[in-house]
């Protein structure tokens, strides 16, 4: 078997149907291999970052593992953010990249990077193949690592003489030996009576809930603990839609952006059970001052992140599943006490709001409501990065894991649609929405080609406010409104002080999403008021295939709540008045 022969067999041994990819020199071996394949499904993307956003959407509407492929050099490094993404994200997918022969590794030929130096730092795992006779074992331990323990990325590098290579007697392993790798999946039994005892007896008991309640599907395990105890719980980005949005004992999502009852009770609590979270700077605030009175509990798969950012006084290492399932046989019913019902009176008094006047330019939060009321119940919300990312965090009534598909960690622009296009290839009975900043947007908007060609059904939503619109809030808040260099409509020789469009600034619609959606064979719609959003959503939702819906926007609108940066979490600005509550 040659090298490309094996490469195929592996990825269908291990269920792969489909991969994202772009072609280039030295993995032409390996796309001759696939031309001849009639089982694998080759998306052709527009570009490396956006095939590897396109693998993770796929990952994490499915849970399976996603595959991007691409060659050398700048196809190779044009990879680099769709992995640190994934990374960061704890997001299983396996990114192929092609390589100069052995024998110029290290010579500076023509399109020679080193991948796997330059991927280790952002990925779970990365191997540089130069063996024909390891290929086989390598893929075998490449989908293992990335879908066990904490899920993660994982970088294979092949130079293209391993590809052309061929060998006899060739078997696919059937099993994995990783000495040195064996992750934990069962907590330690004594950690989680410690914990179960500390629950019945806290006074102010609250879960603190993160995407590791999502990778391991221990959504069902979750909502059973909450409504036996009575604790009531917050869900950071990674982890929305891992209970329905609407749960009673729900206290929506803390941090940055979080609400005013996720971010007191956390402050005010005496017991913080953290599930499958890792206690990022953008939910702790000021870390110094975070969660002062409560005695923290930290359930993680991954020990690294026990302890790693706050003193934790029982840490159970283990898989959320099967810990949250050992401890559910220890707990005995809890009425809800005074505690339960104050933060919930919190929640009742603290409502999300903004005001929308008819017969004007809609407000970005009314779009997304509008999204959520009109949307398939299963529907899957894929999100680029800023304002319209939150305020779909804040406003979208999540229903379901796995529906909702947003960069957390590292904070990609550019991430919303490939990674619904992934989405949309892997889940094709579901409806797929790409909430999308006109900034964003533009970064992969190339996509929208592949989407056309492989009748790739994704509704985009572009809420189109002109500015880089979380860059200018924080510009208007903190920096004096010194809006630099985040209007979009903004030439370079435009004054320091300008507020908005002008005489001088480009036509109305620039660029024009309309047209450029249809002169890339996508459907195109734009709602310019209030009044119009419901009818165009309605349109877009009807249509077999891809669309883009243009919202004309507040241009400045900002997301509140919010916490300024180095503030304690309850340290919360409402409103345009400022006002720290």
């Amino acid at each position: 078997m040659k090298g490309s022969d094996i490469i195929l067999e592996a990825l269908k041994k291990e269920g792969v149907s489909t991969i994202f990819g772009y072609p280039g020199g030295v993995v032409i071996p390996l796309f001759d291999a696939l031309y001849h394949d009639r089982e694998l499904r080759v998306i052709l993307n527009r570009h490396e970052q956006a095939a590897v956003h396109a693998a993770d959407g796929f990952a994490r509407s499915t849970g399976k593992v996603g595959v991007a492929l691409v060659t050398s050099g700048p196809g190779a490094t044009n990879t680099i953010t769709g992995i640190a993404t994934a990374k960061l994200d704890s997001v299983p997918i396996v990114v192929i990249s092609g390589q100069v022969k052995n024998d110029f590794i290290g010579t500076d030929g023509f399109q020679e990077v080193d991948m796997s130096g330059l991927t280790r730092p952002v990925c779970k795992h990365s191997y540089l193949v130069s063996d024909i006779r390891d290929l086989g074992r390598v893929f075998k331990e490449a989908f293992y690592i990335a879908q066990s323990g904490r899920p993660g990325p994982v970088s294979i590098d092949i130079p293209t003489d391993v590809i052309t290579a061929s060998m006899r007697n060739y078997q696919y392993p059937d099993k994995v030996e990783l000495p040195g790798y064996k992750p934990t999946i069962a907590g330690n039994p004594r950690q989680i009576k410690k914990l179960a005892h500390e629950i019945q007896n806290a006074e102010k008991p609250l879960f603190y809930t993160g995407g590791g309640i999502v990778a391991s599907g221990a959504e069902k395990e979750l909502l059973e603990i909450v409504e036996l105890t009575n604790i009531p719980f917050v869900s950071t980005l990674m982890g929305l839609g891992s209970a329905p949005a609407d749960h009673p004992l729900f206290l929506g999502m803390p941090g940055m952006h979080g609400r005013y009852a996720a971010n007191h009770a956390m402050m005010q609590c005496d017991l913080l059970i953290a599930v499958g979270a890792r206690f990022d700077d953008r939910v702790t605030g000021d870390i110094s001052r975070f969660a002062p009175n409560a005695l923290i509990a930290h359930i993680d798969i991954d020990p690294a992140e026990i302890g790693k950012n706050v003193h934790t006084e029982i840490p159970v290492v283990g898989d959320a599943k099967h810990v949250l399932s050992s401890l559910k046989l220890l707990l005995k019913h809890r009425e809800s006490n005074g505690w339960c019902k104050a933060v919930l009176k919190w929640k009742e008094e603290t409502p999300l709001a903004y005001r929308q006047k008819e017969n004007e330019v809609s407000a970005p939060q009314y779009v997304i409501e509008s999204i959520s009321r009109l949307a398939d119940e299963d529907a899957v919300i894929a999100t680029d990065v800023g304002q319209h990312q939150m305020f779909a965090a804040l406003y979208y009534k999540h229903r379901k894991p796995r529906s909702f598909l947003s960069s957390g960690g590292l904070g990609t622009m550019g991430f919303g649609l490939p990674a619904a296009m992934g989405a949309a290839v892997a889940n094709p009975e579901k409806q797929i929405i790409a909430i999308c900043g006109d900034g964003g947007f533009q970064m992969n908007i190339q996509e929208l080609t592949t989407c056309a060609l492989n009748n790739i059904p994704v509704k985009a939503a572009v809420l189109n406010n002109e500015y880089l619109g979380m860059v200018r809030q924080w510009q208007d808040i903190f920096w004096n409104k010194h809006y630099s260099k985040v209007c979009l409509r903004q030439r370079s020789d435009c004054p320091p002080n300008c507020k908005g469009p002008n005489s001088q600034c480009p036509e109305k619609y620039f660029p024009d999403f309309v047209k450029v959606a249809e002169a890339n064979g996508v459907k195109g719609l734009r709602a310019e008021t209030k009044e119009q959003v419901e009818s165009v959503l309605k349109e877009s939702f009807a249509h077999p295939g891809p669309v883009v819906m243009e919202f004309l926007v507040r241009k400045e609108e900002n997301v509140y709540p919010m916490v300024p940066a180095g503030k304690a979490i309850d340290e919360i600005l409402m409103g345009d008045e400022r006002v720290l509550i």
